[in-house]
């Protein structure tokens, strides 16, 4: 298996199918979550809407990057969130979020492995394996926030 193919693997377990590293995935874990438990606000916490439209946000970013070399996001709108007031609206992000997942593998997968070594973007920003590996580490964190969170809706 070479580096593309195993990247694009554990991004597929983390969004799509696996239970490798946290014993669950987005998919089976906001499967069942409705728009009331998406949006119950646990102290301080963010939302599970807010952190799932949080990795979505990254997520279409990078696509945008893999598609047309251009950076187009920023950090300090990764927390902006649109209102979200229907079932409906939900359903679309999940669905949405999985949509970017794998469209984000399937570009992952087709990388050379030179290819991973090139500046993302800018030489700032690090390679392409860099930031493949970031988005992999920061949607499991984000996925254990989500998992606790659920833990504290009210029964």
């Amino acid at each position: 298996m070479n580096n593309s193919t195993a990247l694009a693997t554990r991004l597929k377990e983390v969004f799509i199918n696996g239970t490798w590293v946290a014993n669950t995935n987005y998919n089976a874990l906001l499967q069942n979550i409705t728009l009331h438990q998406a949006l119950y606000k646990v102290g301080s916490c963010n939302t599970i809407a807010m952190l799932t439209y949080h990795i979505y946000y990254y997520l279409q970013g990078l696509n945008n990057v893999m598609e047309n070399g251009e950076l187009t996001i920023s950090d300090k709108y990764s927390f902006t969130m649109p209102e979200i007031t229907s079932e409906v609206q939900w359903q679309k992000l999940k669905a949405d979020l999985q949509q970017h997942a794998i469209t984000f593998a399937t570009h992952v997968e087709k990388l050379t492995n030179p290819q991973l070594l090139l500046p993302f973007v800018k030489v700032q920003y690090g390679t392409y394996l860099r930031n493949i590996e970031c988005i992999i580490e920061h949607s499991y964190y984000h996925l254990g926030q989500i998992s606790l969170l659920i833990k504290m809706l009210p029964k």
